[in-house]
Formats: C-alpha cells, structure tokens, sequence
C-alpha cells in the first residue's frame, strides 16, 4: 500500500470510528489528538504534491516544521477553487469534479472540486447524514426536490441527495424535480399516500425548491399534515432561483404547509469545496446553530490577517475537513460566523471590511500561485 492509499485508508477508519465509544474506552489517544495527527499528515501530503500551495503556505510563514496542529495550517480562499485546479492526484478519467455555480465579474468561472475516488466523501456524508438527520429512524420514503445526478453530474448536491436517497430512502423514493421543473401533482400523490398509510415522509431538497413548492400548494389550496416522524432538510439558501424568505417565515411555512414540527425542519450547511456538511437540530428558534462531526474543526478569523478574532466576536469562518485529502483540508470561506453554545450561527455572507479582507487573501493566494 503506498503512502496516499494508507492516508485515506486512515482517513476513512477515523470517520468511521465512534467518538462517544472512544472516550468511554479510554483508548489511547483522543479524538482531539487523533484529528491533529491526521490533519497534520494531510498537510504534508498537500504542501509536497502542489507547489502553487506550498508556496501559499510559505509565503504566510507555514512550513512542514512550523505547523504544529491543525489550526497552524493556513487558510485556502474559497475563491481560489475558481482560479486554478487545487489537486494533489493527477487528472484520472474516472474521477468525478464537482463544480460550483458561482460566477465572477471576469465572467463564468466555476469552482471545481476534484474526487479521484468517492469513498471518502460518500462515508463523510453518510455517517454524518445517519446522525444528524435520519436520526436513528429506519429507511423511508424520501422525496427529492432536486434534479438527480444525470441531469446534474458536476453538482456535489445532486450526489449528496441521491446518497441520501439510495442508502437511508424506502423503495419508493424518488426525484420530483425534472428537466421541466417541479412534478406537483405526483408529489401530492407521494404525500397524500404518507398521511393515509401513517408512514413517515422525508423531503429533500434547495431551500428555494421549498419555497416553490409551498407557493405551488397554496395556489392550489392544498396543505399537508405528514405523520409523527416525517421530517424536511433544507439548503443551499436561495440563489436568485426564488423570492427571498426570512428564516422564521420560511420554516413558518414549511410547518403550516406541510405539518412537519419546526424541530424536525433540519438546515444542512455545505459547499462543493467541502465533502463534509453541518446540520443543526431543526429551526424551532433561528438562527440555528450547527454543527459538524469529529472529522471536522472551524476557527473564526480576521480574513486579513487570518488570525482568531478576540472572543465574543464574530469572523469569517475557517474550516478544516479531513475528508479533503486530494484537495485542501482547510479553507476560508465568505460565511460570517459567531460561536455559540454547541457550535455556531451563521450570519451571512461577509461584507464591508470583512469582504474586503477575503479579496486580499484570494490576491495573496494568486500572487503565490503565479496566476
């Protein structure tokens, strides 16, 4: 087994292990420790196999002897993923490239996110899923309000809900989101079954093909009452797809609609340059606060210097997800943050000075890079 192979091989045991297991074990190391070791081995995979990184990291004084732990590694801009090929395995024709749907003033530029293999991103998104959502419930049906994955092949999205859908749905699940928009009246038919049988329904789905579905069902006067048990997950926010819906409106909505409690209204939290998620415990109160697994650690920064911001105050938040092996592990997204009890809030996207000091690490990370 070479050294990439015996990396993820680690990778995927680590998020495979139970953490609240290890600890009543006692085991050797703890999950904090594990997680640095990990991280740490991550870092020198990808600062030696991308130079346009290496120097990155050099550049902000980061070198394999100076990065003690996985808060030492610097920050990739999300932006960079739109500028150049973030990959430490070479193209390989079977590989799978989720890209974003973002654009630039310059014109189209997508991020690209490169998978020489699923296996990694599929058990990140099913054990954290399994938890967080399905919440030891059994299989059920599961209707996905979004396009399946040959109609979408580059959205990690149309993957992440068709992962849903195969491992954790009932036979009947199914998509109701086509190249002609959404099937209303075979939806209907799907809920309509769920509140006769009394089995449990899950939607899936962008928040803003929720917000067509309640404006579809109140045109025509319909309202649901799914049974004990059905729950709705929502993302992705709105993105100019639909009319824009305050939080408490919206999860509002979805109750008096649908008749799923606010409490199992789930808010997943990712983006394609991520193969991790957050999710929080339903919306009864909003903002929500999430959270993500073991395999996952967030700081919040001051995007210009990409120092902590003091306590109690909010900053940018900075991820590092283990599950990016061929990528980087640790990015700085456009998503400002606030720590509270459990995790945190997510506050929108940043702005003024904030913005202003994610463009000037998305330049340093291009000087760097020679672009």
């Amino acid at each position: 087994m070479d050294k990439v192979a015996a990396l993820v091989a680690d990778i995927l045991a680590f998020i495979a292990m139970d953490p609240e297991q290890s600890r009543e074990e006692g085991g050797g190391n703890s999950i904090d420790t594990q997680f640095d070791a990990l991280a740490l081995r991550l870092f020198t995979h990808q600062y030696t196999a991308n130079p346009a990184y290496r120097t990155f990291c050099q550049r902000r004084g980061a070198t394999l002897r100076s990065v003690q732990r996985w808060s030492d590694i610097p920050a990739v801009p999300i932006d960079a993923f739109k500028a150049m090929e973030l990959r430490c395995e070479p193209p390989r024709p079977d590989e799978r490239v989720f890209m974003t749907s973002g654009t630039t003033r310059g014109g189209e530029m997508r991020g690209r996110h490169f998978h020489p293999q699923l296996d990694v991103y599929d058990l990140s998104m099913a054990r954290n899923f399994q938890r967080r959502f399905m919440r030891g419930a059994g299989p059920m049906p599961m209707g996905i309000l979004f396009p399946d994955e040959h109609l979408m092949p580059n959205s990690s999205l149309a993957h992440y809900l068709a992962l849903a859908k195969d491992v954790f749905g009932s036979p009947v699940s199914r998509h109701f989101v086509g190249t002609h928009g959404m099937h209303v009246v075979s939806l209907c038919s799907a809920l309509e079954a769920a509140e006769r049988t009394g089995t449990p329904y899950a939607l899936l789905g962008a928040s803003y093909s929720f917000v067509h579905l309640m404006d579809a069902l109140h045109q025509k006067g319909r309202r649901f009452q799914l049974p004990p048990g059905s729950r709705v997950l929502d993302t992705g926010g709105y993105k100019g797809q639909s009319r824009e819906v305050p939080p408490d409106e919206f999860y509002a909505g979805l109750t008096y609609t649908l008749g799923v409690p606010r409490e199992l209204c789930i808010n997943m939290y990712g983006m394609t340059e991520l193969s991790t998620q957050f999710y929080d415990d339903g919306n009864a109160v909003v903002p929500s606060v999430k959270s993500g697994p073991h395999w996952i650690r967030s700081r919040l920064v001051d995007p210009a210097t990409g120092r902590d911001v003091p306590a109690g105050e909010r900053g940018i938040l900075v991820h590092c997800d283990l599950a990016n092996y061929n990528s980087v592990t640790t990015i700085l997204t456009e998503d400002v943050g606030e720590w509270a009890e459990g995790g945190f809030l997510l506050l929108g996207r940043a702005e003024g000075a904030q913005a202003k000091g994610c463009s000037l690490a998305v330049q340093d990370f291009m000087r760097a890079a020679g672009k």
